[in-house]
């Protein structure tokens, strides 16, 4: 298959200037569902055509542009934030990338290619969480004391300083709380969608994101206060 990971490699997804990382800054009306998500939606170009499907079986390059093109920056964005981290993101990223082209030749021809990317992409962070907890908690056992927690790429990078404290607050939330906000807000997901790639209802969806608005609203209200 055409589609191989020297294919992927070959369109540079790691390096300087790989990703943008300031098209895709929400602000608080996206986060906090103020219009923001339908007019993303209305945005973005959905997925789902078999010929896409059928292009990226066959190892099609083309086909695997298209899907490139247009996933690559809300892909780079929701796992920057969800990890805090560039260089993790940008290997997470490839990784995703690498996934589907071992997988197209196997994919149902009604797969939706939008979730099924960011289901990769959220089950590769949480692997990875997983095994950096377990090695984290051995160097606690050994007398190692972690360091100073670093500004997000995004919170750096921020014009404002309004949209450093809304990075800096993301980053504060629980795993949980923190993808379902950034899944509603700047995936282009539909929330059965969000809802599915979740593992749960539509009505928990609901749940844990009115929750993570309040804790993320609640957060910023003290990082406000806090200013000096």
């Amino acid at each position: 298959m055409s589609l191989s990971p020297g294919a992927s490699r070959g369109r540079n997804l790691r390096g300087p200037g790989a990703v943008s990382t300031t098209l895709e800054a929400p602000d608080r009306d996206t986060i906090f569902g103020h219009g923001g998500a339908a007019r993303a939606s209305c945005e973005l170009v959905e997925l789902s055509d078999p010929d896409l499907l059928r292009g990226l079986a066959a190892g099609d390059c083309a086909a695997f542009d298209r899907a490139y093109l247009v996933l690559r920056a809300p892909l780079y964005s929701f796992l920057v934030r969800l990890c805090g981290r560039t260089e993790l993101a940008e290997d997470l990223l490839q990784e995703t990338w690498l996934r589907l082209a071992r997988a197209a030749p196997q994919l149902p021809a009604d797969t939706r290619l939008r979730p099924w990317l960011f289901t990769v992409a959220r089950n590769l962070y949480r692997s990875h969480r997983r095994w950096r907890l377990l090695d984290a908690e051995r160097l606690r056992q050994l007398g190692w004391l972690p360091q100073a927690a670093q500004p997000s790429p995004f919170e750096a990078l921020a014009a404002s300083g309004a949209q450093r404290e809304l990075e800096r607050a993301l980053l504060q939330l629980p795993l949980e709380q923190r993808e379902v906000l950034l899944l509603c807000s700047g995936s282009g997901l539909e929330p059965a969608q969000v809802a599915a790639l979740l593992g749960i209802s539509a009505e928990a969806t609901r749940q844990r994101l009115a929750r993570a608005r309040a804790r993320l609203r609640h957060r910023l209200e003290q990082l406000e206060k806090e200013r000096p």
